[in-house]
């Protein structure tokens, strides 16, 4: 009985393995590629449309790539002060934020807040769902140094504007801001490129119109950094 178990044992863990590297082999091959071919779709798209699927629900998918310099460096100022501080000096991890967050956690007993950086949003917005579980945080912290070192900061940051959720069916800067604001990404102002990060905790929740509070909580970092 023991071998024929030990045997089944070592045979899963063999499969499982082959499997971990077949799914890394796969994220690593996306990012290179992902290094000049815009993303069709992402894995929280794919969940918005099969949920709308199962709920019964009317949806609508508004989604228009477009390039970093046809995004307002205000919002692209705002979304970094609002969610990554530390953007330009990590290497796809705050490990300065995470040590934060751990003691702050063992100051009150409970996680009060994350540290996901935009390469870690990126990395589960891309290959991941918004479903909260240890396994895709896991991924998340393997795969944002490679994401980081195979697309760099700015494609990063483009990738990563482009393909967040900014309201129900609304992904990216551009739908963001005709669906907001009726206009084109490049036109966005400070005020309402700060209520539009302001939105992000939150995305199908929140409304641009009613972040006053953290809106002008951002404003004043993106003055404290020159932007």
């Amino acid at each position: 009985m023991i071998r024929p178990f030990r045997g089944w044992i070592s045979g899963f863990l063999k499969a499982a393995s082959a499997l971990l590297l077949a799914l890394y082999g796969f994220w690593i091959l996306s990012l290179i590629a992902l290094r000049y071919v815009d993303p069709p779709t992402t894995g929280v798209q794919m969940q918005r449309r099969i949920e709308a699927i199962f709920s019964r629900t009317r949806y609508r998918k508004r989604y228009t790539f477009v390039p970093l310099e046809r995004i307002s460096p205000n919002l692209q100022h705002a979304v970094i002060a609002a969610e990554d501080g530390h953007f330009y000096r990590h290497h796809g991890i705050d490990w300065e934020q995470v040590e934060k967050v751990v003691q702050e956690s063992n100051e009150t007993g409970k996680l009060a807040r994350g540290a996901s950086t935009i390469t870690q949003q990126l990395v589960k917005n891309l290959f991941f769902t918004t479903h909260r579980n240890p396994v895709r945080k896991a991924f998340e912290y393997t795969l944002a140094p490679l994401a980081d070192a195979i697309l760099g900061k700015r494609r990063s940051l483009e990738l990563y504007l482009n393909v967040i959720e900014w309201g129900p069916g609304v992904f990216g800067a551009q739908a963001a801001a005709e669906y907001h604001y009726h206009a084109r990404a490049d036109q966005l102002d400070r005020e309402q490129s700060a209520r539009l990060a302001a939105c992000l905790p939150s995305p199908r929740r929140r409304r641009p119109a009613r972040m006053n509070q953290y809106s002008a909580a951002i404003l004043e970092r993106m003055v404290q950094v020159g932007w």
